[in-house]
């Protein structure tokens, strides 16, 4: 070998002769010694001297080791293009992050598509460079390339077995059930038992699917009453609490010991997982284009009280004198997955909003959160789904969705849905928060986006 292939067979060799009853005269078996990446080092003090890549990451990917491929320049995510796209590129980016060679390179935006800048184009990795960015490419000019043709990979991972430890029961198919793991008792037996439902949500359950080799988290479900198929009764875990990106239910936070104040069996974990999934991303520059402060009259604010979309400190004003001090802005929400984005109530179970004159899908689809320099919340807003739609699309994607007329609400993939910044909620309610540096954060399932904000107040004679 090189050393650039991407597997043993793509190098010379010989094969022993059938029959042949002496071979490898003089040698012996090779013998390889391998660096487990940075994931699967059980060491904690190994971990420490493996460097982990900040300057690409996979993004998309419903199991370990596979995403669309993004990488950092001048403090900003993008794409590659995949234009000469091919194993020895995306084995560099695999190598990168800790898994070993690449089993596909993938073309055609296979793993979604990406938003923002596309970095870099024909990509010409010879298969032993240590970063994607020690590879010769192009820059992109506007004709170049579209987020259509964002690049992905999917890499060689270890098989860690991780799948013989959880099942999932009871559900109409195999993508959803309540969910079991295999535990060891005392007596150092295996067997199987339930996670109490009263922490889990999408984040938990998006580790169980993975784990599961089930894909995307659809929902994450605290109750299971109507999923009673086994004989498992007894919680063996509670308190789990996961960041979303953990390979194994056993690598996220739990009790110790089991504290679950409904221990009946219907109110175990449960999750409805599917293979595609919508991906729901902020467009951040418009929200820093459209910002700005009103002070508007607490008369013109009724249906918005009604909504609960003012700070608490409103419910002793005066009204209707005086006014709110609101942080205004445009919000547009984009899919960006391989699956619509929907509520998951029917049309059946919607609110009617009588003050505004439009029915809710969903409880909240955004919270809009203002932080200080230290995290902490000082003052917060959130959108309910007045009208979830497609306000516009890429070219070559048709609407679906339209709320007119009691119509479906949801996203396509490759569309948007635009909240105004003249619409009612549209906003966060600063009246009690003090002049100063702020961080703006936008949260919604499990998009998360903030961005840095100076509030202030003009000088008065």
């Amino acid at each position: 070998c090189t050393g650039t292939e991407v597997h043993l067979a793509a190098c010379p060799l010989e094969y022993s002769k059938p029959n042949s009853t002496s071979f490898c005269l003089g040698g012996m078996p090779a013998v390889v010694s391998c660096m487990p990446g940075p994931l699967f080092l059980q060491n904690s003090s190994l971990k420490k001297k493996v460097k982990v890549s900040t300057n690409v990451r996979l993004k998309g990917g419903s199991k370990l080791g596979e995403g669309r491929v993004e990488v950092l320049k001048d403090r900003d995510w993008g794409t590659v293009c995949d234009d000469r796209w091919n194993l020895q590129s995306a084995s560099v980016v695999c190598r990168e992050l800790g898994f070993g060679t690449a089993k596909e390179a993938l073309t055609g935006a296979r793993i979604g598509q990406g938003i923002g800048p596309i970095h870099m184009n024909e990509v010409k990795c010879v298969g032993h460079e240590r970063s994607i960015w020690m590879c010769p490419y192009k820059n992109i000019t506007a004709e170049d390339c579209q987020h259509t043709e964002d690049a992905a990979v999917r890499c060689n991972v270890p098989y860690m077995g991780l799948e013989n430890s959880i099942r999932i029961t009871g559900g109409r198919t195999h993508y959803e059930g309540r969910v079991e793991l295999l535990i060891p008792d005392s007596n150092g037996t295996q067997r199987w038992g339930l996670i109490c439902g009263e922490t889990w949500t999408t984040k938990e359950a998006t580790v169980a699917c993975r784990q599961l080799g089930l894909g995307y988290a659809n929902q994450g479900l605290q109750e299971t009453w109507y999923w009673d198929s086994s004989n498992v009764t007894q919680m063996v875990l509670s308190g789990v609490r996961c960041t979303g990106e953990e390979m194994s239910l056993s690598h996220c936070q739990h009790h110790k010991t089991v504290s679950c104040q409904k221990s009946a069996a219907k109110f175990a974990a449960g999750v409805i997982c599917s293979e595609t999934a919508s991906d729901l991303v902020l467009n951040a520059p418009l929200v820093q284009q459209t910002v700005y402060i009103e002070d508007r009259p607490l008369h013109m604010l009724y249906c918005a009280a009604e909504e609960d979309c003012l700070s608490k400190s409103a419910a002793k004003a005066n009204w209707p004198y005086g006014h709110r001090r609101l942080l205004r802005f445009s919000s547009e929400i984009r899919n960006i997955g391989r699956a619509d984005f929907k509520p998951k109530a029917g049309r059946h179970s919607w609110v009617w909003h009588a003050c505004h004159g439009h029915y809710h899908s969903m409880d909240i689809f955004t919270h809009y959160d203002l932080l200080n320099a230290n995290g902490t919340k000082v003052a917060e807003g959130h959108k309910a789904s007045f009208c979830l739609e497609d306000t516009d699309c890429q070219e070559g994607v048709s609407k679906r969705y339209e709320c007119a007329n009691f119509g479906e609400q949801g996203i396509t993939v490759g569309c948007w849905d635009l909240y105004r910044h003249d619409i009612d909620c549209q906003w966060i309610d600063i009246t009690d928060v003090k002049p100063g540096n702020y961080i703006f954060q936008v949260r919604g399932g499990v998009l998360v986006r903030t961005l840095d904000f100076l509030i202030y107040r003009p000088q008065t004679s």
